[in-house]
C-alpha cells in the first residue's frame, strides 16, 4: 500500500479533493467539480487563517483522503479550545483500508498539539456507516446538530 503522508493541501490538490467531496449521493448534489474557481478561492481563505488546517493524505503521489480541522478558542468549558473535524473523505479505492482511521487519529493528535480540550464533528443523518466509524474511534453522539442555509 505504500507510505502515507498527511500534509497541508495546495492548489494542485483541489481537483482531487473536490472529486472526493462529490463522490457520494449528498456531495453529488452540492459540489461542482467542473468549476474549481470557488474551491480555489476557499483554499486561499483557509490558508490565510492559522486556525484552519485543510489536509490531504497522499500515497504514492496520489491524493487519497482529505479533511479540514478547525481550531476554535472559546470561553465555555473554562476557556477550552475545541477542534472541529469537517469534510472527511476517503477515496473510494481506499475505503476499508484503515486510512480513515489514520486520518482521524492524525486530527486528534493535531488537536492535542494545538492544545484543544475537545474534538467534535457532525455527520449527516443519512450516513450510518460513518456514524459507526466515528463511534468505533471513541466519539459519542451527544448532541443534535442544526443548520440554517443562508
Amino acid at each position: 500500500m505504500g507510505d502515507l503522508e498527511i500534509r497541508a493541501a495546495v492548489a494542485a490538490d483541489v481537483p482531487a479533493i473536490v472529486a472526493m467531496l462529490a463522490d457520494d449521493p449528498l456531495g453529488a448534489q452540492r459540489e461542482s467539480p467542473d468549476d474549481l474557481t470557488p474551491y480555489l478561492a476557499a483554499l486561499e481563505r483557509l490558508r490565510s487563517d492559522p486556525n484552519q488546517h485543510l489536509v490531504v493524505a497522499v500515497r504514492e503521489s496520489r491524493v487519497v483522503a482529505t479533511l479540514q480541522l478547525t481550531v476554535i478558542p472559546g470561553l465555555s468549558r473554562k476557556g477550552a479550545t475545541r477542534a472541529i473535524v469537517e469534510g472527511v473523505r476517503v477515496h473510494a479505492d481506499e475505503r476499508g483500508s484503515g486510512l480513515g482511521t489514520q486520518l482521524i487519529e492524525w486530527a486528534i493528535d493535531e488537536s492535542r498539539r494545538q492544545d484543544c480540550q475537545l474534538v467534535q464533528l457532525t455527520s449527516d443523518v443519512t450516513r450510518p456507516d460513518a456514524h459507526r466509524f466515528y463511534e468505533r474511534l471513541g466519539f459519542t453522539a451527544s448532541h443534535v446538530g442544526f443548520k440554517l442555509p443562508l
